[in-house]
């Protein structure tokens, strides 16, 4: 699976952006879809996941109820809209593909498949 990510940018705090992942396979639905972020100087972390079918989805905490994950199985196209961005979610966000259990969907190292990145930066 090869996923291209998009739609990173430069905004001001409580701007919105919408990242975009393609995968290049129509069976990409057969994953569990995901992105995942690293700032300058620190790890990289876990965002939000989607699973399979769409139903089910997980975020961190720190995005809760601003960042929303969703699926597009037409355009084989996973989203990421991120609302009132802060300074703290500059980072450069990378999307994910795998098809382990739903229970690994935070680590990163159950991810055999990553898109490219793509820089968000947020001014305050």
């Amino acid at each position: 699976v090869q996923l291209q990510a998009s739609g990173g940018g430069s905004v001001q705090a409580g701007d919105s952006l919408r990242l975009s992942c393609e995968a290049s396979t129509r069976t990409y639905n057969n994953y569990i879809m995901a992105w995942f972020r690293q700032a300058p100087g620190k790890e990289r972390e876990f965002v939000a996941a989607l699973s399979r079918n769409g139903g089910s989805r997980d975020y961190d905490d720190s995005v809760k109820g601003r960042f929303t994950i969703s699926r597009d199985n037409a355009k084989n196209t996973v989203y990421l809209q991120m609302n009132r961005l802060m300074p703290e979610d500059a980072a450069v966000y990378f999307c994910a593909a795998s098809r382990a259990i739903w229970g690994t969907r935070r680590a990163g190292n159950n991810y055999p498949y990553w898109g490219q990145g793509t820089l968000v930066t947020v001014s305050s």
